[in-house]
């Protein structure tokens, strides 16, 4: 290994658009954001040291051995995250990069492409949430954030066109247009900015030009790119040096370094795209879960039987990774089917606390044989009662919290041993002392009616409440006393006492006075007082019986001035029909 003579940037990125700058398959995808790549534009343009480049130079008759994907120009990220596998036949030697990708991805993204990132108050769904964005400098002031010096933003072509005397945005890659010094006096006489209306525009065209040229410098000039070669052709010695500069610090994740290893030694599968398109699938079944490659490689440890399923290099061997790629399809099959059926009972990756409960369930489906529809059929209902009861309380109890190894192979033991349904009694017998326990007591319970809206295991406790409602279809939660009504104002002029108001207020949110309406209902309902609502939409009392009985609503005359004598008589229904389904 020798260093070599700094490139510039504009030499490296014409390098890596024509494809001879590529990525190994060992490498992780690209995950710097916008903030990121706007900082590392500030250190170039404040001439700080950005550290030095590994490349690995493969020899053009030894490129075919090895798999290579394509800087990432356009990311996405929804739908856009994943480089493209690169095409290597007929191409020259190729330069890949060991160390380094991250900044390399962030300059060639900012120079030659876009970057959209999700609105936050848009639905994932949405296209329009994620628009594209490109990189631009503010030629007229400098940032004001105190830790950058230059304004580097993100922005879309419609915020770019705002301009007023205090900003004018310039494309940071039309900079690979500019070739010549002048004609960075050029750009700036054609968009008028050495113009002088006034005398502070003295200074900001000082700047603009100043501004102009160095970014020319550093693009164009400045031999930024300082770098490493390694020549050598061995996968193994090239692997290790992979690892050695990668594993240290926060500058790769380990599930990456795993994923690393399983991509170097498939060999009738690309790993990396397996595994990326499988997290991306299940991901996008029914509401939406949060499932990382972690996650996936973690499964695959349990379901091959490994007898050691730490998360830990040596148990990626080249042995177990043959395995886990010859049974690829058993694997995920099992892990997808687990995903639908736990959708099936209306969680997602709003109310699904620990993805780690997913595997045992995964274990049993590939047990029994992963049944054809098996969330939906008959033959299976008492057994998915079971599975969804044990889901319930894992997630109650945080039973995965920590140490989740620790449950993940007693529990997959369990139902190696009994095959003939989901083994619910053995596997609460088997943490029945511990923090394990699955039983809930009277105080546990006592505290489950201290949820309130928006805590992450609402929705999991209301799926224990509402065992009649199809949780997968719209579901709302819904204030049955409406929140909106609950200021000091409009609870005195409901007769409420000042003595009792700031209880109001403090209760509000509390899981007794919650209950899960449908989408249009919950809609129509809006803030309307409880007691008129009820008189508008349950106008006979056998309607309004059976509302009560699903909803369990005490038989109390729902008037403001009741609201706390409601909600003692409600938490008591509830408690006993949480200890009545949380029994074992």
């Amino acid at each position: 290994m020798s260093y070599q003579t700094a490139l510039t940037i504009a030499n490296v990125i014409q390098e890596i658009d024509s494809k001879k700058y590529l990525l190994p398959s060992i490498q992780r995808e690209f995950v710097w954001g916008t903030e990121q790549i706007e900082m590392l534009f500030d250190s170039l343009m404040r001439d700080y040291p950005i550290n030095s480049f590994l490349f690995w130079k493969v020899p053009k008759d030894k490129t075919n051995e090895f798999q290579f994907y394509e800087f990432l120009r356009d990311y996405h990220q929804k739908d856009g995250r994943h480089n493209t596998k690169a095409d290597t036949k007929g191409s020259g030697d190729i330069m890949a990069v060991l160390d380094g990708q991250q900044r390399l991805t962030s300059l060639y993204l900012a120079l030659k492409g876009t970057y959209a990132y999700k609105i936050s108050y848009k639905r994932r769904d949405n296209p329009a949430a994620y628009p594209k964005r490109k990189l631009y400098l503010n030629l007229l002031c400098p940032a004001d954030d105190i830790d950058l010096k230059y304004d580097f933003q993100f922005l879309t072509d419609a915020e770019a066109e705002k301009q007023d005397e205090n900003c004018f945005w310039f494309p940071v890659g039309n900079i690979l247009d500019i070739k010549e010094p002048y004609e960075v006096m050029e750009y700036l006489t054609d968009h008028d900015l050495n113009i002088v209306h006034k005398p502070e525009d003295k200074e900001k065209i000082k700047f603009a030009n100043r501004t102009l040229t160095k970014l020319f410098n550093v693009i164009h000039v400045t031999p930024t790119i300082s770098y490493y070669l390694e020549d050598s052709i061995e996968l193994d010695k090239v692997l290790n040096i992979f690892i050695r500069v990668n594993s240290g610090g926060t500058t790769l994740s380990y599930s990456d370094l795993l994923l690393s290893f399983a991509t170097a030694q498939w060999e009738k599968r690309d790993a990396r795209e397996e595994i990326n398109q499988f997290v991306d699938e299940i991901n996008d079944i029914g509401k939406g879960f949060n499932i990382s490659k972690d996650f996936v490689l973690k499964a695959c440890l349990v379901l091959c039987d490994f007898s050691d399923i730490s998360f830990k290099v040596d148990n990626f061997n080249k042995t177990n990774m043959l395995l886990i790629e010859n049974r690829w399809d058993d694997i995920t099959n099992a892990i997808r089917a687990a995903v639908y059926l736990i959708a099936s009972f209306g969680f997602s990756m709003e109310n699904l606390t620990s993805n780690n409960v997913i595997i045992p369930i995964a274990y049993y489906l590939q047990t029994i044989g992963i049944p054809a529809n098996y969330s939906v059929s008959k033959s299976y209902s008492n057994d998915r009662v079971l599975i969804k009861k044990w889901l319930v309380a894992t997630l109650l109890k945080r039973v995965f919290s920590f140490a989740a190894d620790g449950v993940l192979k007693p529990i997959r033991d369990i139902i190696k041993s009994n095959p003939d349904g989901f083994p619910l009694d053995k596997i609460a017998q088997r943490f029945r002392s511990g923090n394990r326990n699955l039983v809930f007591n009277n105080d546990e319970i006592d505290d489950l009616l201290y949820t309130k809206y928006g805590h992450g295991n609402l929705l999991v406790i209301m799926s224990i409440l509402y065992p009649w409602a199809d949780l997968k279809n719209n579901f709302h939660i819904d204030h049955i006393y409406p929140k909106n009504l609950f200021t000091k104002t409009k609870l005195k002029a409901f007769g409420v006492s000042v003595d009792n108001i700031d209880k109001y207020i403090e209760n509000v949110n509390y899981i007794g006075n919650l209950q899960l309406l449908e989408g249009i209902p919950n809609i129509e309902k809006k803030n309307k007082p409880y007691e008129k609502w009820l008189e508008e939409i349950y106008k006979d009392s056998i309607s309004l019986s059976n509302y009560k009985q699903k909803h369990l609503i005490p038989d109390i005359k729902p008037t403001f001035t009741n609201f706390l004598a409601f909600l003692k008589e409600r938490e008591v229904l509830i408690k006993e029909q949480l200890a009545k389904e949380l029994e074992f």
